[in-house]
C-alpha cells in the first residue's frame, strides 16, 4: 500500500513486492529490497542510519524518499500484579492511541489499536467517549507491535485487535496490516496467533471470510435481542442481530473457524437468567465460545458489573448448553481497558 505523509512514501505499509518496486524504480538491484524489509520488519530498526548493510549513498538516498512512521510513548504504565504493560502512544500528528502487552502462560500478546478514536458509539466504552479522528495506517498499527517488543525485551507471540476503534471499520489498512504481520519474510507470525474483535459490520464480515485467513473472529454481542443490543450498540440499528447471525453462521461455513463471541455483562441490562436463555436460544446452532467481559467503570457511565455476577451467568449459560468463560482481568491496577489514557490526555489538551 503506498502512502505518502509530507511527501514522503509510508515505507513500513509496503508489501515485499511494493518495496521491490519502488527499489528497481530507483535504479538498485532487486536484493537491496529484501535487506532493507528485513532491517524494518525483523530487526525492527528506527531510522535508515541502523541499516549498516547498506551503502551511506543508499541510506541518503531512503532517507530522501521514504519515512519509518514512528509512535511516541508518552506513558507506560506496568502492572505490579500480573505484568501487564499499558502504552500511551503520541503519533507524528499529535493524536493518541494505546496498546497493551498481556501475558500469558502459552506467550505474550499485544492488543493493538487500528484508529484514532471510534465512531461506533458503543454506550459502555471509553474509546468512544472522546471522540473518532482518523484510520490508523498499518505502519503504525505495526508500530505497536514492534515498540512493545523492543521495549518490553519479549517475544510476542500473539495479537488481538481489540484497542482503540473498530477494525473493520479500518478494513483495507487492516488486511495489509495482517499481510505484513504473517509475512515470512517478515514477523511471519500465523494468522491463528491473531484475533480481530468486532461489533458486527456485516459486509465486511462477508468480505473478511473470502479471505480465508485463518484468525479468529470475536464479535462484540453483549445481547441477546434488537432491543437490549441496540440500546447499548448504534451499530444494531444498521444491522440487526438476525442479520448478524448469518454472516457469521457464512463466515463459519467458509472458513471452518470457530467464532468467539464478547458478551460485556452490564449489572441489570443483560444479566439474567432470562438473558442467558436468550442468547443460548440465539447461539444454540453455532460452533462458538461465548466470552463473559465484566463491564470496565468508566465515570461518564453508570454500567457496572464484577467477577461474581459474571461467573454466575457464565453457570446459567452452561447449565443451557454453551460453551463460556469469564475473561480474565488483566492490568486491574494500571487501568488496561483501552481508552482511558488517550482520554486523558486528550482531555488535558495536550494535543
Amino acid at each position: 500500500m503506498v502512502i505518502e505523509t509530507n511527501g514522503k512514501i509510508d515505507i513500513l505499509s509496503l508489501t515485499p513486492d511494493e518495496l521491490t518496486e519502488q527499489i528497481l524504480f530507483m535504479g538498485e538491484k532487486k536484493f537491496r529490497a529484501g535487506q532493507i524489509y528485513d532491517w524494518l520488519h525483523v530487526k525492527n530498526v528506527t531510522s535508515f542510519d541502523e541499516m549498516t548493510s547498506i551503502s551511506a549513498q543508499l541510506r541518503s538516498r531512503l532517507e530522501s524518499l521514504f519515512c519509518i512512521k514512528q509512535l511516541f510513548i508518552c506513558k507506560r504504565l506496568e502492572s505490579s500484579i500480573d505484568n501487564t504493560v499499558k502504552y500511551l502512544y503520541r503519533l507524528d500528528d499529535g493524536n493518541y492511541i494505546e496498546s497493551v502487552i498481556m501475558e500469558y502462560s502459552y506467550g505474550n500478546t499485544v492488543c493493538v489499536s487500528t484508529q484514532v478514536g471510534c465512531k461506533m458509539g458503543c454506550r459502555f466504552c471509553a474509546s468512544t467517549i472522546a471522540g473518532f479522528k482518523r484510520n490508523l495506517l498499518p505502519s503504525e498499527i505495526l508500530q505497536q507491535i514492534y515498540i512493545a517488543k523492543r521495549d518490553s525485551g519479549r517475544n510476542i507471540t500473539g495479537v488481538v485487535l481489540m484497542g482503540i476503534g473498530e477494525p473493520l471499520d479500518n478494513y483495507d489498512n487492516v488486511i495489509c496490516f495482517l499481510g505484513q504481520l504473517s509475512d515470512p519474510k517478515g514477523c511471519n507470525m500465523s494468522l491463528r496467533h491473531v484475533s480481530l474483535s468486532t461489533c458486527g459490520i456485516v459486509p465486511r464480515i462477508y468480505d473478511l471470510a473470502e479471505l480465508k485467513l485463518g484468525l479468529t473472529l470475536s464479535i462484540s454481542l453483549h445481547a441477546p435481542d434488537d432491543e437490549s443490543r441496540s440500546a447499548i450498540m448504534p451499530i444494531n440499528d444498521r444491522y440487526h442481530v438476525d442479520e448478524l447471525m448469518t454472516a457469521c453462521r457464512s463466515y463459519f461455513k467458509k472458513t471452518g473457524r470457530r467464532i468467539s463471541f464478547e458478551y460485556a455483562l452490564i449489572n441489570g441490562h443483560n444479566d439474567s437468567y432470562d438473558d442467558a436463555k436468550r442468547l443460548a436460544e440465539l447461539l444454540g446452532d453455532f460452533v462458538c465460545h461465548v466470552n463473559i467481559i465484566p463491564v470496565n467503570k468508566i465515570k461518564e457511565r453508570g454500567y457496572t458489573s464484577d467477577r461474581r455476577s459474571a461467573q454466575r451467568f457464565r453457570g446459567f449459560l452452561e447449565e443451557l448448553g454453551i460453551n463460556a468463560t469469564v475473561r480474565r482481568t488483566l492490568g486491574a491496577d494500571i487501568e488496561a481497558a483501552c481508552g482511558q489514557l488517550r482520554r486523558e490526555a486528550e482531555a488535558s489538551g495536550k494535543t
